[in-house]
């Protein structure tokens, strides 16, 4: 895999028939190395090591219904009273972030309602934090770090 816009982290790697798999610390197991589970991957090496998110407020690919749609996010934090502090989408590095992917986790985000948004492809990071009163998000350097 391809190096990406982030640090440097150390990942456990299996090869089996020919497949290559990657250790998810949030999973507890391997899962197939896909060019979007590799930057899904550093994106949770950066909000546990370098954002100091505990890995037991994180949760990866869960389905929700949205006007009875099956959809998937990616990554989403919680806070420790249960609500939804951050969602992140990530998309494989050949994919460009466009209209389209803000619009993705905007509709996610009306089911819920994270303070922040955070869309990567591995080499450009976009970070938001919802404005709930005026209906918009502002763009931010990155996002937060964890604080209790």
């Amino acid at each position: 895999m391809q190096e990406l816009n982030f640090p440097k982290f150390s990942f456990r790697f299996k090869n089996k028939e020919n497949k290559i798999s990657i250790f998810d610390v949030i999973r507890k197991r391997f899962v197939i190395l896909q060019p979007e589970e590799w930057v899904r991957q550093h994106c949770i090496h950066y909000l546990i090591d370098y954002k100091g998110y505990p890995k037991s407020l994180i949760n990866i690919e869960k389905e929700l219904i949205i006007n009875s749609l099956r959809k998937r996010y990616d990554i989403v934090v919680f806070n420790s009273d249960g609500s939804i502090h951050l969602i992140v989408e990530c998309k494989a590095p050949t994919i460009s972030i466009n209209q389209n992917v803000f619009d993705q986790i905007a509709l996610y985000n009306l089911s819920l309602n994270a303070t922040y948004l955070m869309i990567s492809n591995g080499f450009n990071h976009y970070y938001c934090q919802m404005d709930f009163i005026n209906e918009k998000y502002h763009f931010l350097k990155d996002i937060p770090e964890y604080t209790k």
